[in-house]
């Protein structure tokens, strides 16, 4: 299916496919914001890199996401210390906030055009939900010293959204949205004026591993002193040791005929992007060409249904004048969680390098894992270490029965979310 970023996508650099062996100090499984990235930070350190990707280019969740930019991680950051300690999590707070102004600060060095626009509202879809969100606020202001949230009442949301759906929201100045698409091709644009290889439609097959590990495709191989997998959710099985530790959920999003100027500002009346407080959330911009870009319906396994009508009805739910547009788009993609919904970084043996399970935070934070990433290669992992000891268990049922044992627990909280 034709997602509305394809659609609208600026012109893509064109890349060969492998058909030959090299070699290379570092072989980057993935051409998505990670792997495009790291290359671009590991080729400034002086490495020599190439890039291995089994479709193209932001094929995958980097080129099909909500392109919504959010500071902090998936559980909240109260949950996230009682997870990992005080210490840790005010490290991977500043990540998190360093991770932003590195993707604004790419965008403009590169002058990728990518529809960038500032905030983003994370809503209480329920009024239990609105002690949290105060919360989270204050933990954030009076522990990290963050003042770029605002509580906004549910009185003063009216100002935001023409939708009562919501009982208040936290305004996140420093979080926003963009083309996704777009950015992963402006990042691939510098990639290949930087002259780092790229192989597209070059899936690999086979990891040997090694003192020098060889990464075997189809018409060739790439044999390096380091690999990085940067292919996240879609390297299906390529290290099965890493594989029980993520889950790949399938969302939808879908794009509305375009409204007009007029309509889409009494609808979203500023730029910020939405996401709810469910567990299995809603989310929603408005595009430049003024359509309602509206995600949700997250499913592990293969779904059942019209899914445009069933996204329609949560579209609906928010903003029910709505009724008359038409779907012009509807596609899907996957997304890898873990337990926790923090991020695993890793190591496979000494010199196989990870990172997965971004959870539905990697548009942000896959800017500071680029660089944190590149830093361990180089030898300084003090930051790597960090993400490191986040514990990470693998899913119950192993690969064989944690997407059954998920889907019930997902049912679960759907059940919850509607009452």
């Amino acid at each position: 299916m034709k997602t509305y970023y394809e659609a609208t996508a600026n012109q893509r650099p064109v890349f060969p496919s492998l058909s030959e062996d090299i070699e290379v100090d570092i072989c980057i499984i993935g051409a998505g914001y990670t792997g495009l990235i790291t290359a671009l930070e590991l080729s400034k350190k002086g490495y020599s890199v190439a890039i291995l990707e089994a479709q193209t280019v932001g094929f995958g969740a980097s080129g099909r996401n909500g392109g919504q930019i959010a500071t902090g991680y998936q559980p909240g950051m109260i949950q996230t210390e009682e997870i990992i300690g005080k210490e840790d999590a005010e490290s991977l707070w500043r990540f998190s906030t360093e991770a932003t102004s590195l993707l604004r600060n790419r965008i403009a060095l590169h002058s990728i055009s990518c529809d960038l626009r500032d905030g983003e509202l994370y809503t209480a879809a329920k009024a239990r939900h609105v002690d949290w969100l105060k919360r989270e606020q204050a933990h954030c202001e009076s522990r990290y010293g963050f003042s770029a949230y605002e509580w906004i009442s549910r009185e003063k949301l009216a100002d935001y959204l023409d939708s009562t759906r919501y009982h208040g929201a936290l305004l996140d100045r420093e979080g926003g949205h963009l083309h996704p698409l777009n950015y992963a091709l402006g990042l691939a644009s510098a990639v290949k004026k930087a002259n780092i290889p790229v192989f597209e439609n070059s899936r690999a097959l086979e990891i040997v591993p090694g003192s020098r590990p060889c990464v075997k495709t189809d018409y060739g191989q790439i044999t390096a002193s380091s690999i990085v997998l940067a292919g996240n959710a879609y390297l299906e099985g390529l290290v099965n040791q890493l594989e029980s530790r993520i889950m790949p959920v399938r969302t939808y999003i879908m794009a509305t005929e375009p409204i007009g100027e007029a309509r889409a500002r009494h609808l979203m009346k500023t730029d910020a992007c939405v996401s709810d407080t469910n567990s299995n959330l809603d989310y929603f911009r408005m595009s430049a060409d003024n359509r309602l870009l509206y995600g949700g319906r997250d499913y592990v396994g293969d779904p059942r249904g019209d899914q445009t009508e069933l996204l329609r009805r949560h579209m609906l739910h928010t903003f029910p004048q709505l009724s008359d547009l038409n779907i012009d788009y509807i596609w899907s993609g996957k997304v890898a969680v873990t337990r926790h919904l923090l991020p695993d970084f890793g190591r496979v043996g000494p010199n196989i390098y990870y990172v997965q399970g971004y959870s539905g935070q990697g548009l942000p934070l896959s800017a500071i894992a680029a660089k944190v990433m590149a830093q361990a290669i180089a030898g300084d992992t003090e930051r790597f270490d960090v993400f490191a000891r986040i514990p990470h268990k693998p899913f119950p049922g192993g690969t064989r029965f944690r997407v059954p044992l998920l889907s019930l627990a997902m049912f679960y909280q759907r059940l919850r979310d509607l009452l």
